[in-house]
């Protein structure tokens, strides 16, 4: 539960700079390709950091290395609060993307090395849930608040209330399980891990799946407060739809695959089945919002917050069971570091599209493209969702290997 929390805290406090962009962008005198850079700069810092947080929660634990990492993007978010031009903000930006960066390699840590493969959905979905929530509260909440009480005392809310979680966390963690101190062992080394092809199948499933929806996080208040006219307190209920959307589909997708598993199912068959299902209705529903109108735009990017929740549970479960305890810390800071090169383009893209075209269809097109890769990658890429035997991998040559056993 306090990792869904930490969750919830990470991605309220990383989307909330979208939700003050209407406010910020007018008061700082900031372009719109200058937007793009600021959503764009939190990925610069996060995205590369992914491998070595990995390394780092393996070496020192889940407790210590996500406590610190809490208290650098409070600290981050608070400081926007203050910041008055380009360069201030895209500096708190970057500090925020350091202290994120350690969250998904502590959340697949703690998941691969406590959990059963059946209990790795609800897990999993609940973790996705304090992702939606996040940028639902973010959205909603933030919003309200900044068109009340000016942007700049929602950062400082937001970074000295995110602090609080750290409170709860350090008590209920003080004595770590010897079985999770055995499995942040460095017992695998990154040139293993990174000679496995399943590992590129799911760093490129992970980038395609993440592009729709960081262009979605950072650009939606605009799209709806530029394009549509909507005022900041309506954006922030639409936005905050779509995003419960989200919180719907993660829980759900998590249950079925959980009983489906405990039920007999296969695993590569069904958890890459889910992911394939969710990201073909993504490229599909991306696709449309490019052509529709107002409302049938809206009730699109409804659905495509319902299938980014979709994915959630799977995605998670597939890097939990091919890497296992062993290694699962590291696997996602490689996969998480490909997955959030989309956090890093998408902003910029979708920026210098929109001064170009002077509309929101060609990144919405271009969101739809990229999700197609992600078909391909669980299709294709990744062998077989099966634990890797990596002490036979230890003793292969150096090759690209198949995750089968």
């Amino acid at each position: 539960m306090l990792l869904a929390l930490a969750t919830f805290i990470n991605y309220a406090d990383r989307g909330n700079l979208a939700t003050a962009s209407p406010m910020l962008r007018g008061e700082l005198g900031l372009s719109n390709a200058e937007m793009g850079l600021l959503f764009s700069a939190f990925f610069w810092s996060y995205a590369p950091l992914q491998p070595l947080a990995g390394a780092l929660v393996q070496r020192f634990g889940v407790r210590r290395v996500l406590a610190v990492g809490l208290a650098l993007w409070a600290t981050g978010t608070a400081a926007c609060g203050f910041a008055h031009g380009f360069w201030q903000l895209l500096a708190c930006r970057m500090l925020l993307g350091i202290g994120e960066s350690v969250t998904y390699p502590s959340n697949a840590q703690t998941l691969a090395s406590r959990l059963p493969p059946t209990a790795r959905g609800r897990a999993n979905g609940l973790i996705a849930v304090g992702q939606a929530l996040g940028p639902t509260a973010g959205t909603l909440l933030g919003g309200l608040l900044m068109a009340a009480q000016g942007w700049r005392i929602s950062f400082l809310l937001f970074g000295g209330l995110s602090l609080l979680w750290l409170l709860p966390w350090m008590r209920v963690t003080s004595d770590e399980t010897p079985a999770l101190r055995e499995s942040r062992a460095p017992q695998v080394r990154y040139r293993s891990i990174l000679g496995q092809r399943a590992l590129w199948g799911t760093g490129l499933g992970h980038f395609a799946g993440n592009y729709a929806y960081y262009f979605s996080l950072t650009w939606l208040p605009l799209f709806l407060v530029k394009t549509h006219g909507y005022t900041v307190s309506t954006m922030a209920w639409v936005g905050a739809l779509v995003y419960l959307m989200q919180a719907l589909g993660a829980p759900l997708s998590g249950l079925w695959c959980d009983r489906q598993l405990a039920q007999g199912a296969d695993a590569d068959r069904l958890l890459k089945g889910v992911m394939v299902l969710a990201l073909g209705a993504v490229t599909v529903l991306m696709a449309g919002c490019a052509l529709a109108n107002a409302p049938i735009a809206i009730a699109l990017l409804l659905l495509s917050g319902f299938f980014f929740g979709v994915q959630s549970a799977p995605l998670g479960a597939i890097t939990q069971t091919l890497a296992g305890p062993a290694t699962a810390a590291r696997w996602m800071g490689v996969q998480n570091l490909c997955g959030n090169i989309a956090g890093v383009i998408a902003p910029i893209i979708t920026g210098i599209a929109i001064d170009r075209t002077g509309s929101f269809s060609a990144p919405f097109l271009i969101a739809s493209l990229i999700t197609l890769l992600g078909i391909f990658a669980y299709r294709i890429l990744i062998p077989s969702v099966r634990p890797i035997d990596w002490e036979s991998v230890a003793r292969r040559p150096p090759r690209m290997r198949s995750s089968r056993p």
